[in-house]
């Protein structure tokens, strides 16, 4: 099938709409300049700068920390609640687990903000709270990619691993987790993601005492932004590429096992 050059040059300027921003930025971490107008010349002083900086390696830390944990506690849940929400055709789980996708996120950092105060008092805000917030937002990112992954399943996979006497736990580790891992990495890769730039929620919920990433960025656009916060941009990309990598690397594996099982289940059956 011939494609239409018209194709080719909108597709061309789609992606190049995506990422010569994210090329503009990784140049301009090794500009030899506190302004990011004009490029003056080459250097690693930035970066040399950025490992120096304590209070941004603090909020780096920081962030990375509400993203892992925010990400993990979300896919355990998610993966529940993906699951649940297929297998029972309930109406109100998915309106429990879905609702914090639909609502606002400054209506939802401010009900957090009311919650957290109103339970545990004025000083509770911390870096638990931070992680409280965000997974509840994740979960439901996580479900949904988990019930659409179950949803294109075929059902008699399920019937024979049980005809076979599989006990429902053996059959949740032997035939359901490595058919739905794919997603379960991606509902992972995205809770990391949404967690760690997220600064809406983090505002509110934060405190005084838990710098992270965007607000400490935020704080910094008041006064100037130097090539420090390209340079870490830039690494925090290279972080989520080796992660992409790494999910992509399992993903086929993954498939071949799921493969492998279904002709197993089909050939007993």
């Amino acid at each position: 099938m011939r494609r239409s050059p018209l194709l080719w040059i909108s597709s061309a300027l789609v992606f190049a709409f995506l990422y010569i921003p994210l090329i503009v930025v990784v140049v301009f971490s090794f500009n030899n300049s506190k302004l990011n107008a004009e490029w003056v010349g080459f250097t690693f002083g930035w970066y040399y700068v950025l490992f120096n900086d304590a209070a941004m390696i603090q909020a780096a830390l920081n962030s990375l920390i509400i993203a892992f944990v925010a990400a993990t506690l979300a896919t355990v849940l998610g993966t529940m609640a993906g699951i649940a929400m297929h297998r029972y055709r309930s109406r109100f789980l998915p309106f429990m687990t879905l609702t914090p996708l639909a609502m606002p996120e400054i209506l939802l950092g401010v009900s957090l903000l009311i919650f957290f105060i109103s339970v545990f008092g004025e000083n509770a805000l911390s870096l638990l709270t931070v992680i409280i917030a965000h997974t509840t937002f994740c979960i439901g990112f996580v479900a949904i990619v988990v019930r659409a992954r179950l949803s294109g399943m075929d059902e008699s996979i399920f019937e024979a691993a049980r005809d076979l006497g599989a006990t429902p736990w053996k059959t949740f580790r032997l035939v359901t987790f490595p058919m739905i891992l794919p997603a379960v990495i991606a509902g992972a890769l995205m809770s990391f993601t949404l967690s760690i730039d997220d600064f809406v929620i983090t505002f509110f919920t934060a405190g005084a005492g838990v710098p992270t990433l965007p607000l400490t960025i935020y704080t910094m656009i008041k006064i100037s932004v130097t090539p420090e916060v390209n340079a870490l941009s830039t690494l925090m990309m290279l972080l989520t590429l080796f992660l992409i990598i790494v999910a992509t690397r399992v993903a086929p594996d993954v498939l071949q096992k799921k493969q492998m099982v279904n002709d197993e289940a089909e050939n007993r059956a």
